[in-house]
């Protein structure tokens, strides 16, 4: 009897949980970029420097906000594309930009470091195709 109680309460746990979000779909011809700095840049060390934010065949939409064919920017610095079927982390190497923004300021350390774009949707899940940039290298010095 307790093996059967046992199982039913892990099969209601089961039957309880939320469904895993769906990644929202984009037009395949759409795609992101980073419009400065340039790959191969030289970046100044010891101020912050501008990144603007390309996308094309796509809008931009807030964090929350569901409309179809939108989504919003996601900076990633100095790491690869983190898993596609899953929330984008919120880190130092995951910056969000739920507010819509196409831009921001950023100061980063003497060195190489690489930037690269990624869409993600209202939840910040990367759409199904993703939404990605380049990877660039830029050189702060």
């Amino acid at each position: 009897m307790r093996k059967s109680l046992a199982a039913a309460a892990v099969l209601a746990c089961l039957w309880s949980a939320a469904p895993i979000a769906a990644n929202s779909p984009a037009p395949a011809n759409a795609y992101c970029y980073i419009g400065w700095p340039n790959d191969g840049q030289v970046i100044a060390a010891g101020k912050p420097f501008r990144v603007w934010f390309g996308l094309r065949y796509m809008g931009v939409a807030p964090k929350g906000v569901a409309f179809k064919n939108t989504g919003h920017h996601h900076l990633l610095i100095d790491t690869d594309l983190p898993p596609l079927d899953q929330p984008i982390p919120n880190d130092r190497n995951h910056l969000h930009f739920g507010a819509g923004e196409t831009e921001t300021t950023i100061e980063l350390a003497p060195g190489k470091h690489t930037l690269q774009l990624l869409m993600g949707d209202e939840n910040h899940i990367p759409h199904n195709p993703p939404v990605k940039s380049k990877k660039i290298t830029i050189t702060v010095r």
